[in-house]
């Protein structure tokens, strides 16, 4: 009986198997150094404190120049829903959400006041913030109409 002949496939050769094993190894060992290094960069990250909810809400005090709006708007509806009250400490503002609580300082006197946001505004671009008759009169800027304000969130 003769014995069947041996036959080599290309990849049992040699050559190319010893290429392709050492190219697999330099390939993955990269891979790895690669995938390492980029999360060498997460790991740091990961030891630092999260902020607080209060350093993502509160941003710093802005200065800028306040008006108030007079008792002729009385008992007109605001864009939160709820009628102006010339008497109620609350603010307009174009930004912040309904209900956020302000300090406001006149930074002609130092006094202050805190309001709460009820209405969109000021119209004019000039002013930051649009303040109700009676936070005008703590303020003691009503008979002046304008004044520069400190505004911070509470």
């Amino acid at each position: 009986m003769i014995a069947p002949a041996r036959v080599r496939h290309a990849s049992a050769s040699a050559p190319v198997a010893g290429c392709c094993r050492s190219w697999s190894r330099a390939s993955l060992a990269l891979t790895l150094l690669a995938v390492l290094a980029s999360l060498s960069g997460c790991a740091t990250d990961r030891q630092l404190a999260p902020p607080s909810p209060a350093e993502l809400v509160r941003p710093s005090p802005r200065i800028g120049i306040a008006s108030y709006y007079g008792r002729a708007f009385q008992g007109r509806i605001t864009a939160s829903g709820e009628p102006y009250d010339a008497d109620k400490l609350t603010a307009a503002h174009r930004t912040l959400p309904f209900g956020t609580r302000l300090r406001v300082t006149n930074l002609a006197n130092g006094r202050e006041v805190v309001v709460r946001v009820n209405d969109r505004g000021p119209n004019r671009v000039e002013r930051m913030i649009d303040l109700s008759w009676q936070a005008a009169q703590k303020l003691q800027f009503g008979h002046l109409g304008l004044t520069r304000v400190r505004i911070e969130i509470l």
